[in-house]
């Protein structure tokens, strides 16, 4: 062949190639099947209770959901990292899965860990749908890209001090954790002490290396404030260990606290959380009261014969159950983008449970429920 005809049929080749339409640049984190999901979870190697039911009900539901054929076609790959409940390991994770493919990021445990995730995400401009934590860092400042699922903790201390104020108690002392969250779970509670006609008595932090001694000196000041009425935000442990020593010396106040560790709380006293009264984020799962507790009931049933039912794995249900309806909303060739922007202006029912989005709020569900706990150990919600 003349270089000549060799020059023709190369410039033919290069012409038919520029003919060729544009191949978009794929998004991470998203193939021809399949959209990967990244989560930075605490199960602490298996020893979080909460955490093991929660990865249980999320699991429950994307099965399903790849059953049935995914989104648009897509099966969904739930990527793991335990991180043990340390704010520092959960960024790491959350650096590490978004370098790995993930898509979006998703459902955290606990404030810290949460926020930890949330600077991640939005720092590498990623998505982060549904932590399960109510700190007020998740949502204000606004953060377009932080999508909560589940109520903030101010709502479930507005829900608590009514109730206290109901039963004739009238000064709040709170317990929290020695942090700028904890001083804004404070300013909350003393809003809401003052919405109700109540007073707050005294506020008292904690460090997470609280010794004995100095939960009997919080005690003190707790009784010299006056206090009949008491909450909580942070260590399950530490609120646990307050409360023996309060029962041991006699104390009259009466302990509540909000759904984080609720579970853990009522396990670890006894027949000393008897008549204790919680806030929970979920409709009760042993009850058929609602859509979502019907259709997780039936789901979890399935999946986990003669598993019992529990808050963590209704809350991962759900969540994952928003997640799936988030994606679909992205569309058939879903990117970062378009996920954000399907969520603008969007009011979920997740069966009974409306959670809703702006372009300028992201506040999720308002439910708040209060349960009290029974002599055999049980929540009565």
């Amino acid at each position: 062949m003349s270089e000549f005809a060799m020059r023709r049929r190369l410039l033919a080749a290069l012409g038919s190639l520029c003919a060729l339409p544009r191949v978009a640049r794929a998004e991470p984190g998203v193939s021809a099947g399949e959209i990967v999901i990244g989560q930075s979870i605490t199960l602490q190697g298996g020893k979080n209770a909460y955490g093991a039911e929660v990865e249980a009900g999320v699991k429950t539901f994307l099965a399903a959901t790849n059953r049935a054929g995914g989104v648009n076609g897509r099966r969904i790959t739930l990527r793991v990292l335990d991180d043990d409940n340390q704010p520092a390991k959960a960024e790491a994770n959350a650096r590490q899965l978004v370098k790995d493919g993930a898509f979006l990021l998703f459902g955290s445990l606990e404030g810290g860990p949460s926020t930890a995730v949330m600077a991640a995400a939005v720092e590498l401009k990623v998505p982060f749908f549904g932590p399960m934590a109510g700190s007020p860092t998740l949502r204000r400042p606004h953060q377009p890209l932080v999508f909560p699922v589940r109520a903030e903790h101010r709502e479930e201390f507005r829900a608590l001090i009514r109730y206290g104020v109901s039963t004739g108690l009238k000064r709040v002392g709170f317990l929290h954790a020695d942090s700028d969250t904890g001083r804004q779970h404070l300013e909350n509670v003393r809003l809401a002490a003052t919405e109700f006609g109540a007073e707050l008595g005294t506020g008292e932090p904690f460090k997470s290396d609280i010794s004995d001694e100095q939960l009997g000196e919080l005690l003190r000041r707790f009784e010299a404030a006056r206090v009949d009425m008491l909450l909580n935000h942070g260590s399950a442990p530490i609120y646990t260990r307050l409360i023996r020593l309060a029962r041991q010396a006699g104390s009259r106040i009466t302990f509540m606290a909000v759904n984080s560790g609720s579970t853990q709380i009522a396990a670890a006293l006894r027949e000393l959380a008897q008549g204790m009264v919680f806030t929970q984020v979920m409709p009760s799962p042993w009850a058929r009261k609602t859509a979502i507790t019907r259709e997780y009931q039936e789901a979890f049933g399935q999946a986990h014969p003669g598993r019992e039912f529990s808050y963590g794995s209704l809350e991962g249900y759900m969540t994952a159950k928003a997640l799936v309806m988030a994606l679909k909303l992205a569309g058939p060739q879903p990117t970062r983008e378009r996920f954000v922007k399907g969520l603008e202006g969007v009011n979920f029912d997740l069966g009974g449970i409306a959670a809703a989005y702006s372009a300028s709020s992201h506040t999720g569900s308002t439910y708040v429920d209060l349960a009290m706990v029974t002599r055999e150990g049980k929540f009565l919600q």
